[in-house]
Order: C-alpha cells, then structure tokens, then sequence
C-alpha cells in the first residue's frame, strides 16, 4: 500500500509540474513570447551568417537582419493561414466539402504572399551578398540536405553520367527553393522528401538500379561507422 501511495504521490508530481509549466507558457505575455521567438530567429541567422566570410560587421549584421525578417515574414504568413483556418473550422461544422474548399483557397493566398516575400527577400541579398554567399544561406534555411543528399546519390551512384549528375542537381535545387520558405522543419523536409521520389523515378526511367545500389551504400556507411 505504501509503494502504491509513493508512485501516486510520484506521478501526481510529475503531473502537476507539466500543469504548471504548461500554465505558465499560457500566461507568457505576448511580448515575452515576441522577445523568446526574436531571439531564436536571430540566432539562427547568426549561425547562417558565421558560414558567409563577411569581414565587415556592419554587412554581416545587415545580412542578419535580412534573414530574421524573412524568417518573420513566413512565420506571419503561416500564423494568420492557420488562424482563419481554425475560424473556419469552427464555422464549417460537418460540412468537410467546404472546408476543403475554403482551405485550399486560403493556401492560395498564403503561396501568394510566400511567393511576393521570396522574390523580395532574394532581391535584398543580392544587393549586399555573391550569388555563391546567398546559396550558403539557402543551404543553411535548409539544414544543408542539398548538399549532403547529393553527395550521397553520387557516393552511391558511382557510376552516375554528367547528364545524370546535373538532373539530379537541378531536382535537389528546386526543392532547396521550396524549402526555404517553408515554415516548419517537418515541411521542409517534406519538399525534399518529394523531389528525392521524382529523382529516383528519372534514374529508374534511365535504367539506373537504385534499390540494390541503396542497401550497398547504407551497409557500407554502417560498417564504416561500426568501425570507428
């Protein structure tokens, strides 16, 4: 009876700590919450700043601020999307044939402001940054899956020609595009989740065995990495 009182007494603990945190988080003023999430995105741009080799701190805090007003950009743009969404939810009912509709409608909306942001957004950094500084930064946006991907088609793929190579490249690029202006890690993972099938469809149309290639690579990375 008393180890049963314990783990209650344990889990009512545990219970009441989450409640509290998770109370206090409710509470958060909205300015704290504006200061918490200012500071993240600036760190973050701070991090993709780092890789550049700008020498002129007034530069690279310009670049800076490029990038974290973009990163607000998307992130105001999905916020007011996934507000009216939830009001017409709410208003909607059971009525699944509108909601999908007026959903895909709001979509639209928020592709076209996405959209508008992008160009802007590449547009301000040209004008301070190389062509080869801004691709870093998009790279960045995207936890570099663009150049670790390929590397890994072509440390699979030995045997892959240029043409090969450069369609594989030009596939990773456009999903990098779509990426960077996702607004949450699982999205942009997702572009280049699509883009790896659409590449896998082109090497199996070119007569490339891709399937035996994959198990051949990965057992060789997992007996490297047992190995050291």
């Amino acid at each position: 009876m008393n180890n049963y009182i314990k783990k209650f007494s344990f889990f009512f603990l545990v219970f009441a700590l989450a409640a509290g945190t998770s109370l206090a988080q409710d509470q958060q003023k909205p300015e704290d919450k504006e200061a918490e999430y200012t500071k993240a995105i600036t760190q973050r741009a701070d991090k993709i700043v780092v890789t550049l080799g700008i020498t002129d701190p007034a530069k690279a805090n310009r670049v800076r601020d490029i990038i974290v007003q973009q990163y607000r950009n998307l992130n105001s743009v999905q916020a007011e999307r996934d507000e009216q969404v939830k009001k017409i939810k709410e208003q909607a009912g059971d009525d699944k044939l509108a909601l999908e509709a007026k959903v895909k409608d709001l979509d639209a909306a928020a592709d076209i402001k996405v959209g508008k942001y992008h160009t802007e957004y590449l547009s301000k950094l040209s004008k301070e940054i190389n062509p080869a500084q801004i691709e870093k930064i998009k790279d960045g946006m995207t936890y570099n899956v663009l150049p670790v991907t390929y590397k890994g088609y072509l440390e699979m793929l030995p045997d892959l020609t240029e043409k090969q190579k450069s369609q594989i490249l030009a596939y990773l690029t456009e999903a990098r595009e779509h990426a960077i202006d996702a607004g949450s890690s699982e999205k942009k993972h997702w572009w280049f989740g699509k883009y790896k099938g659409r590449i896998n469809n082109y090497l199996s149309a070119e007569g490339v065995e891709t399937k035996k290639a994959r198990e051949e690579w990965e057992k060789k990375l997992k007996e490297e990495q047992g190995g050291k």
